[in-house]
């Protein structure tokens, strides 16, 4: 569950967190586009139908990839050419690949992906994926020849994962079957297999396991050093994790024709809460003498291996670990032939460290920058390779999001933070004397990509009712030219007549500050009373009151707005523990999830309740994954404040969610079982509200095993509930018909209860 279901990232990760997992943190939870059309019809206005077949999509530019020379980007179009575009003038440079025109063996009539080599001579050219997990799938890949079109295989020994190119650009390393192998261009494509141990569900090399995938967000776990000589990956033994398994049934869109007769199933290794994880390692090959080593890594034998990358230093390989409780980052530099390893910094945070750290970690020729919580805030640190800090890069009480590289040359930095307030997130820059530029002009929520020379960023602008506005910038911020303003999106939005959203703030009867946003019907009437319903997420370090096209359950809170054409006011709050407001207010739920937060949303419904304009006897409460859980919480809160309610995909106990996302907020069952044990499983007999419950039988993030045993604890505990199930569906229930179900019947359960 990790900020992926952030708003921040929108749509971007389904999870609990995560909603937004497969679509993709726990945040990847949605912004799944959660949006609907009319149960009952209408003459016009927004329709489910419009909404789900994406008449709203926003516009914008592709799989931009800097270039080397500091000038131009590449970019993916029509998903047929890549594209070398100026980074002054936005406009076409060079063709450097058109299925149309290429030479040899190979025809494609599309193409899903690509990675450049550092040379930008050859390029990976990505084919029928297929996923895995939230970071991870397989695919064929192509290597193409830039100066003379010819595209050959790169393996024939069948689909790769995570392939990536050496410094020079004469190698690829790839994994498969949980083995690593490499790839020499300059061999006439010789394969050599690097590992031979690799077995699913017992050994993987160079990529992570399930849940070191879904909780530390990478797919990719291997790396070459910077002189072309040594190859160093993370090997997870995981033998002794517990599996989990869940049915197949042959089902529709797609079907599985497999098990028309009997069903089948899917059993890979998931440890919950204080159980076993994978043992992990660090290994060189010597690519010349083919001799593999291990580092001396001083890790504790529960602990965590985050990410690994070579330095600048071809004889220095960073290593970040974390202990088990996840309140210690280490960062060793490691010499990858003589296999000793060197604590350079340690950074301790309690009561835990976030994942931004690592997520962030980047090396310069003279060091590296890290991302830290230590004063309270995330700021980013300047260090040499050594582990001496030169200085503190940003200071302030706000948060740094965003890291977008650090300049040698001129000693600038460049990120994204929410300086101007959590619900916003402007680009900045802060000079060699420690003097902060603005970068994006316009007040909303900005992220850039900057050209390898720092010269030019392209920034993309919304803001809750402006879709993304992708822009060419200079240095210093100056608009150069609009790649993409989504302007016809707009004049279409604007023409349906929507409310505009507000952004209010109170506080609570236990002294919190409440940050959120409301929509109301057209034509509203103050003199009315008007049934609510309230979407959340709330879970650790997530925002949902953004201003951001992204903020909602679609692209311009478009599920908000047809629940408001439908005659609902709309709210969402971010409660205690969300994101945007420093380390204090992030950590405070910590080893009593749930607890807050729900009092939080309660709270948001008394105060609601004594607005003149609200019905109070008709308030409902909504969320997906963590969103779920806290939808169930609220409602069992003790306080019956809310008249119908639906969880989609919840946790219902954090007993049964994984070790690693759970015991960083939680620790171990045994250490806190008081925390554990408040539950909506054990607070089952306390639910208030019509309560529907929906889940996909092949979760692999959130089990249905969680759906399970709440409904018994309902059921033995004589309260009504209804529940649906979405066949062979994972955590972001989706395919074929089933997105548009889910959201009909999400709908028709408010018509019904709250009106």
């Amino acid at each position: 569950m990790t900020k992926r279901m952030n708003a921040r990232f929108a749509v971007a990760r389904a999870g609990m967190g995560r909603v937004w997992e497969v679509l993709p943190s726990r945040l990847c939870v949605l912004l799944l586009c959660l949006c609907m059309a009319p149960v009952f019809g209408r003459a016009a206005g927004l329709t489910l139908e419009d909404i789900t077949r994406r008449a709203y999509a926003a516009k914008s530019v592709y799989g931009v990839r800097p270039m080397q020379d500091g000038e131009r980007y590449s970019s993916l179009v029509d998903g047929r050419r890549i594209v070398a575009f100026s980074f002054r003038t936005g406009k076409q440079a060079d063709v450097l690949f058109d299925v149309a025109n290429t030479k040899g063996d190979v025809r494609l009539d599309h193409i899903e992906g690509y990675i450049l080599s550092p040379d930008e001579q050859h390029i990976l050219i990505q084919t029928q994926t297929v996923p895995i997990y939230r970071h991870s799938f397989t695919a064929v890949y192509y290597l193409y020849n830039v100066r003379n079109r010819t595209l050959v295989p790169l393996s024939d020994g069948g689909p790769q994962e995570v392939p990536a190119f050496s410094p020079d650009g004469t190698m690829v390393a790839f994994v498969r079957g949980g083995n690593l192998f490499l790839v020499r261009l300059l061999f006439n494509n010789a394969e050599t297999q690097v590992t031979k141990d690799g077995a699913f569900n017992k050994i993987i090399n160079g990529k992570p396991d399930w849940v070191n995938e879904e909780e530390f967000s990478f797919a990719r776990a291997f790396d070459f050093n910077a002189d072309n000589t040594m190859l160093a990956w993370i090997r997870y033994d995981e033998t002794a994790v517990k599996e989990f398994s869940f049915p197949w049934y042959k089902g529709l869109e797609p079907a599985k024709a497999q098990y028309a007769d009997y069903p089948g199933e899917y059993r890979y290794k998931y440890p919950i809460a204080g159980e076993v994880n994978s043992t992990v390692t660090v290994l060189t090959y010597d690519i010349k003498s083919r001799v593999t080593r291990q580092m001396k890594l001083p890790l504790d034998a529960d602990g965590y291996v985050p990410r690994i990358k070579f330095t600048s230093d071809a004889n220095r390989l960073c290593i970040l670990t974390q202990n088990r409780h996840q309140d210690r980052l280490d960062i060793y530099m490691a010499n990858p032939r003589s296999t000793e390893c060197k604590l350079v910094v340690r950074d301790e945070v309690k009561p835990y460290i976030t994942e931004e750290p690592y997520k962030n970690l980047s090396f310069h020729p003279g060091g590296f920058v890290l991302m830290s919580e230590r004063s309270g805030f995330n700021h980013l640190y300047l260090y040499d390779l050594n582990g001496t800090m030169r200085r503190q890069l940003t200071k302030g009480d706000f948060v740094v999001t965003d890291y977008y590289g650090y300049d040698d040359r001129t000693g600038e930095c460049f990120y994204a933070a929410d300086a101007e307030g959590p619900q916003y997130k402007a680009v900045y820059k802060t000079d060699a004397k420690g003097r902060v530029t603005k970068l994006s002009a316009q007040k909303g929520t900005n992220t850039a990509v900057f050209s390898a020379s720092h010269k030019y960023f392209m920034n993309v602008y919304s803001n809750i009712t402006t879709p993304p506005v992708t822009t060419l910038n200079d240095a210093g911020g100056k608009v150069l030219t609009t790649l993409e303003d989504n302007n016809s999106l707009k004049l279409k939005v604007e023409g349906l007549g929507l409310s505009k959203p507000e952004f209010f703030t109170f506080t609570t009867d236990e002294g919190a500050q409440l940050n959120g946003y409301m929509l109301k019907p057209v034509g509203f009437d103050a003199s009315k009373r008007y049934p609510v319903v309230m979407f959340q997420y709330s879970g650790p370090g997530s925002q949902q009151v953004i201003d951001s096209w992204w903020a909602g359950n679609c692209g311009g809170c478009l599920f908000e707005h047809y629940l408001a054409q439908e005659g609902f006011i709309c709210v969402c709050v971010d409660g205690r523990g969300t994101g945007g407001r420093g380390a204090a207010w992030e950590k405070q739920t910590y080893q009593h999830l749930g607890l807050l937060e729900a009092k939080d949303q309660v709270e948001t419904a008394l105060w609601l309740a004594r607005q003149p304009f609200v019905d109070k006897d008709h308030i409902g409460i909504w969320g997906w994954s963590y969103g779920g859980y806290m939808t169930l919480m609220s409602m069992m809160e003790g306080r019956p404040v809310f008249y119908a309610g639906v969880a989609v995909a919840p946790v219902t106990s954090y007993r049964y969610y994984d070790s690693v996302y759970t015991e960083r907020f939680m620790r171990t069952p045994k250490e806190n079982p008081a925390g554990y044990d408040d539950s909506p499983l054990t607070r089952a007999a306390q639910l208030n509200g019509r309560l529907l419950i929906c889940h996909g039988s092949a979760d692999d993030n959130v089990h249905f095993r969680n759906t399970a045993e709440l409904t018994e604890a309902l059921v033995q505990a004589d309260k009504p509930f209804h529940q649906l199930v979405y066949t062979n569906r994972n955590h972001g229930i989706s395919g074929g018909n089933t997105r548009l179900h889910l959201y009909k019947s999400i709908v028709r359960w408010f018509e019904e209860g709250l009106k």
